[in-house]
């Protein structure tokens, strides 16, 4: 482990650990909104554009790297409360250089203004709008941290129950499967996690769920029969609250016959690969993901 992921460690303590078990969600998205304009751009020659997918609106981003006719489909995370593409200027054209693809990053609705199941219904849109713009899913990948990455599974089960073209692989970074919040882990780590906390988690599932029940699939996939999903990229750190939330849903996936691929990272904390520019290791993780899905994405 590099230093420098020690130090963010030490960081995250500072800032996350000492936040109200009861956090106010109106303040969080104050403290995020005033950070946007410092969060640094992507390098000259990328091509970024405002887009509205299926009435749901986004960016679209792509680097000299990215293929045309590959697209990958990037949800954000932010416990469904918090959250937009404009903190993740930084990191959507590094995932579009890795997978040599077009990212598409919706800015989906929040809770607790629009609960569940509004945000899946958004990931279901802008697949479809991107299907109906002649997007091949041969060739698209869906990909999220945290709940986002729940909600890439929440959408595949959706989208199979709908009977819709499944796109052609699936990365989950620390993602969140389940809102019933009945992993061990949650318990286990609640200290050793830099970042998230157990109650704090409780607080954005209620957001979300807004009284709807927490082992719904679609809220949390890994109640549901993931039989049929594409090949799956899941990657977690070791002493992460959300742990067994990652390496249940590939227990799931694999009993499902499904392909799977689950990569646990000594002493990460929470979506490192968002720390790319700084990280050694969040590098690390994103040619894992390019080398993932890149395959995948040229094997039709």
């Amino acid at each position: 482990m590099s230093i420098r992921a020690e130090l963010l460690r030490l960081a995250m303590r500072f800032i996350f650990k000492r936040m109200d078990a009861h956090p106010d969600i109106a303040a969080i998205r104050r403290r995020l909104d005033s950070v946007k304009s410092i969060v640094p751009g992507p390098p000259k020659g990328t091509r970024a554009a405002r887009v509205t997918a299926g009435g749901v609106p986004g960016v679209e981003v792509a680097t000299a790297r990215s293929r045309d006719d590959c697209h990958v489909l990037y949800l954000h995370g932010g416990g469904y409360v918090y959250g937009s593409p404009s903190h993740y200027r930084d990191f959507i054209w590094r995932i579009a250089d890795a997978t040599a693809a077009r990212v598409l990053c919706i800015d989906y609705r929040l809770a607790p203004e629009h609960p569940f199941p509004a945000a899946v219904d958004d990931a279901v849109s802008a697949y479809r709008w991107l299907l109906a713009e002649g997007a091949d899913p041969r060739r698209i990948a869906v990909m999220g941290d945290s709940a986002g990455g729940g909600l890439a599974y929440g959408m595949l089960l959706k989208l199979r129950d709908l009977g819709i073209p499944l796109p052609a692989a699936a990365v989950a970074l620390s993602p969140w499967t389940d809102l019933a919040l009945t992993g061990e882990s949650l318990r286990r780590s609640d200290w050793a996690d830099p970042m998230l906390s157990t109650a704090q988690a409780q607080v954005f599932a209620d957001s979300y769920l807004a009284g709807a029940d927490p082992k719904s699939p679609y809220a949390s996939p890994l109640y549901g029969d993931p039989a049929g999903l594409p090949p799956s990229l899941i990657q977690v750190g070791s002493d992460e609250i959300l742990l067994d939330d990652a390496t249940r849903m590939a227990a799931r996936l694999r009993s499902a016959g499904c392909e799977v691929a689950l990569e646990v990272w000594p002493r990460m904390p929470h979506v490192w690969q968002l720390f790319a520019r700084i990280l050694p290791e969040g590098r690390r993780a994103l040619e894992r993901i390019g080398d993932f899905v890149r395959p995948k994405l040229a094997a039709s």
